[in-house]
């Protein structure tokens, strides 16, 4: 065989590899797709998730199905997920609770990194700390003392042991050396009613699911938890500002997939999501719920979920929490 016959060849086998997968990811996706949510409906995750899914269903042409799987602190969902096929008709919405505090304050039934293919990062957010109207509280200032006079007495709520917001419960117990009882429920919207009626002290609900139970007066803010004030809730202060220098923890949020999506598969859910985040109706919607777009590559949410890891285990450690 001459050179120029293998060198041709070589070029045919190559071609003939390839093209099977990029007709894969052009004719994709011929059916509905799954997207889970660990969450129950009306938590932040929900809500930005239905908002991504009906606009990349719309850049797909193809129905994206929400489906709400909850519990364990969004494992149950997460675990779902990773034991899928690989096939990009099972998608995952989820967060840093699911994908990195879980991974320092329990033992998920996967691994967040090597079970999972990241698409992007879809949003970040401020997290609020809001209080029961029958607490009797103003500021951070008012619960620390409240709590510190009767320790033990009262009450933090969060979407389930291990999730970022059940994290920050602690972290507030550890910084301002006061006696709380966590409260874990299967979603914070769940945990409202009885926030209203003052079975539950406090809760750090994430900013974007809070909007309609600050609006309601079922619940009172006293301050976010990011570095700088929210611009959708100017007049709160921060934690640090409110008496808790060095107090921060933020929320986001990431659109994953089983591990092993192909690269064209993996490619064209990214494009498509970039698509979602991009579209002015869909940016209008998660603004107003206090959900800042983002986006970026797989690998660089890889490396937020890295660094997010170390920086909750040290939390952890120094707040004296134990890790089953």
């Amino acid at each position: 065989m001459t050179p120029i016959l293998r060198r041709l060849l070589a070029l045919a086998l190559s071609l003939s590899i390839g093209w099977p997968a990029t007709a894969a990811a052009q004719a994709y996706p011929s059916k509905p797709v799954r997207v889970l949510i660990p969450f129950p409906p009306g938590g932040a995750t929900d809500i930005i998730g239905r908002v991504i899914s009906q606009k990349m269903g719309e850049h797909l042409k193809q129905t994206l199905v929400v489906e709400n799987r909850p519990g364990a602190g969004g494992t149950i969902g997460s675990d779902l997920a990773a034991r899928a096929a690989p096939d990009g008709y099972t998608l995952l919405i989820s967060t840093n609770s699911t994908h990195a505090v879980a991974a320092v304050i329990g033992k998920p039934p996967y691994d967040p990194l090597k079970d999972f293919t990241p698409i992007t990062l879809l949003t970040t957010s401020a997290n609020v700390l809001v209080v029961s109207p029958q607490a009797g509280v103003a500021s951070l200032k008012e619960l620390i003392a409240a709590a510190k006079a009767k320790p033990g007495t009262m009450s933090f709520a969060s979407s389930g042991p291990g999730t970022i917001i059940h994290l920050t419960g602690e972290l507030l117990k550890s910084m301002a050396g006061i006696d709380i009882v966590h409260v874990p429920y299967k979603g914070t919207a769940l945990s409202i009613p009885d926030l209203a009626a003052g079975r539950v002290t406090m809760l750090f609900d994430n900013i974007v699911s809070a909007q309609p139970h600050l609006r309601s007066g079922a619940v009172k803010p006293l301050a976010v938890t990011t570095v700088k004030r929210s611009a959708l809730m100017p007049e709160l202060p921060t934690m640090a500002e409110a008496g808790l220098p060095g107090f921060e923890s933020s929320a986001w949020f990431g659109l994953f997939a089983p591990a092993g999506l192909p690269p064209a598969l993996q490619a064209r859910l990214h494009e498509a999501a970039l698509a979602a985040l991009q579209a002015a109706d869909a940016r209008e919607r998660l603004l107003a719920a206090g959900a800042e777009p983002a986006g970026g590559s797989g690998a660089e949410l890889a490396a937020l979920i890295r660094a997010d890891i170390a920086k909750w285990g040290e939390v952890v450690k120094r707040a004296g929490i134990k890790v089953d």
